[in-house]
């Protein structure tokens, strides 16, 4: 039988703070498929999630029996590349004071430290964030904008850079987009649709480049929305949701489950000849050209 083995493989996912999204459906669709999972979880959230891992009040379950179990939980900040990109302010909040290692190159020299050279086979990019999302695009600041690009793809740019060296050859890194990187989707403000064009555009040069100098392979998910506690911030979300079920080529909302077993088709074996890819998960959504509801005929 054909299957997903990703036995003696570790991934690092980062952007993982609850049970909840896209995040954690790949976390526990690349657990289940036999891989050593590591996760970076942003340093505001980290005691809350780490104290809620204590408390077992998140679904660690993997169908079929077993336990999620993490090898390592760093803190990440993915908006600073070096220690001497976090500002004075930002060091000594109540936070951050504690942590150290959490921006991009202080987790891939732990994963160093920890597990050695060659440590890495799958890299997740699940992190998103646009402070100023529910304004529309032509009211967003300047720094806004900015902030959102740097949170939400440059990130990737910067993880591909910093954690390549340390992934075998062979390797694949999977990040997460959505359809208004394609087309105009109201309410997805703040710069973010500008953020996801950018990481789709970025997947594809990545991909050569990455693929030329370090072996691995590099695409990206474009699925539909959820309604997570993350994306309740854009404050439309459940609207998105409901338009998707009545307007997909299926008619229903994809699952968080759908994003993490594609994204772990991706990272396998299986998918050895695929990079620079948007491979969209959203029941087909991305294919229609008018509203489902809406039908032609010679009447």
């Amino acid at each position: 039988m054909l299957s997903i083995d990703l036995t003696g493989k570790r991934a690092f996912v980062a952007g993982i703070a609850d049970d909840k999204g896209y995040g954690w459906a790949i976390v526990r669709s690349l657990a289940e498929a036999g891989a050593s999972v590591c996760v970076g979880t942003w340093p505001p959230t980290m005691k809350i999630f780490t104290k809620s891992l204590e408390r077992g009040k998140l679904d660690m379950s993997l169908p079929g029996g077993g336990q999620i179990e993490f090898e390592r939980i760093y803190p990440l900040d993915a908006v600073f590349d070096t220690p001497d990109d976090v500002p004075e302010d930002v060091r000594q909040d109540k936070r951050y004071v504690d942590l150290e290692g959490y921006t991009i190159q202080g987790v891939a020299d732990a994963l160093r430290s920890d597990f050695g050279d060659d440590c890495l086979d799958i890299v997740v990019h699940s992190l998103a964030n646009g402070p100023e999302v529910q304004k529309a695009l032509i009211d967003t600041s300047r720094a806004g904008y900015l902030a959102a690009v740097s949170a939400s793809a440059y990130s990737l740019v910067s993880m591909v850079q910093r954690f390549g060296p340390l992934m075998r050859s062979g390797g694949s890194v999977v990040s997460l987009s959505y359809l208004a990187a394609e087309r105009v989707i109201p309410g997805y403000g703040g710069g973010m649709s500008s953020a996801k064009a950018a990481l789709e555009g970025d997947t594809r040069t990545l991909a050569f480049e990455a693929g030329r100098r370090f072996g691995i392979r590099v695409n990206t998910i474009s699925a539909g929305p959820l309604a997570s506690r993350a994306a309740k911030a854009i404050g439309t979300i459940q609207k998105m949701v409901e338009y998707y079920e009545q307007n997909a080529a299926l008619p229903e909302a994809n699952s968080a489950e759908e994003v993490g077993t594609a994204a772990a088709f991706l990272c396998s074996p299986l998918a050895s000849g695929i990079t620079g890819e948007t491979l969209h998960v959203d029941k087909g959504y991305h294919a229609m050209g008018m509203q489902a509801e809406t039908q032609l005929s010679e009447d």
